[in-house]
């Protein structure tokens, strides 16, 4: 609740100061619109419906486990479907989509729904699904570089040359700054304490009865908790820490900073 709380805030308040030295992005939706013919719209929309939308809408705009495609970056850049159809026919297995063997005809009318709905999204007044990446250009980098290194304890555990290099190439926008605040997968450090021996690893598995590791040199181990003492270093609290803490201002200006590192 307090990673959704802090995340609301930083895109919805009035930023305490103007960007400064960050990089210029251009709104999505800006680039010029094209308007298809209603049949074809119609084949994408009856397509769409029987296939997409479950995951994403039926109107495109996001559901139960797809993004929005209405302020997707890639449709944005697509043409005719010329960045559409090989996701389509290919699947993004990694994020739980199936490839679609669909014709070149089917490919061309489920574009032309796409971007008639994204059209529409852009021109509609209000109702909003989502955060633009834009909508996170409100801080200032050099205070939050300051913050980084000094206030915010971010350099004590993180470099810019180091695990954060090229961060912004990884994540953008809204998912950016869900990494800053409460970052997932983070992996957190056991040190177990057994008959003498001191063994210090990623931790695997905790429970009540059982604790797990993988070593340095990648073996998996595991004791009874009963039988060791364990000390977890866990990342990720240090980030919940910083809850009470941050400023508007803080967020917004850490923010710029690591949008720099690409």
């Amino acid at each position: 609740m307090a990673a959704a709380l802090s995340l609301a805030v930083s895109a919805a308040q009035t930023p305490t100061h103007s960007a400064q030295g960050g990089s210029k992005v251009k709104p999505a939706g800006a680039s010029a619109s094209k308007s298809y013919s209603p049949d074809l719209v119609q084949r994408g929309s009856t397509l769409f419906a029987r296939d997409c939308s479950f995951c994403h809408g039926r109107d495109a705009g996001g559901g139960e486990s797809g993004p929005d495609l209405t302020r997707s970056k890639l449709v944005t850049q697509d043409v005719v479907g010329d960045k559409i159809g090989p996701v389509v026919r290919n699947g993004r297995s990694e994020k739980g989509m199936p490839p679609f063997n669909f014709s070149d005809a089917q490919i061309a009318g489920l574009a032309a729904f796409i971007h008639t709905q994204k059209n529409a999204a852009v021109n509609r007044k209000g109702g909003r699904k989502g955060v633009d990446v834009a909508d996170l250009q409100t801080g200032n980098v050099e205070a939050g570089k300051q913050y980084f290194n000094g206030a915010g304890g971010c350099a004590s555990c993180h470099s810019p040359t180091g695990d954060l290099a090229g961060i912004a190439s990884r994540y953008e926008g809204l998912a950016l700054e869900e990494q800053m605040l409460y970052p997932k997968n983070a992996k957190s450090k056991v040190t177990v304490t057994h008959a003498g021996q001191t063994i210090t690893g990623t931790l695997e598995y905790l429970d009540e009865f059982t604790v797990g590791l993988i070593d340095p040199t990648g073996v998996y181990r595991s004791w009874r908790t009963a039988d060791v003492q364990y000390r977890v270093d866990a990342p990720v609290n240090a980030h919940v820490e910083l809850f009470s803490k941050y400023t508007d201002a803080d967020i917004h200006d850490l923010m710029a900073f690591l949008q720099t590192l690409n």
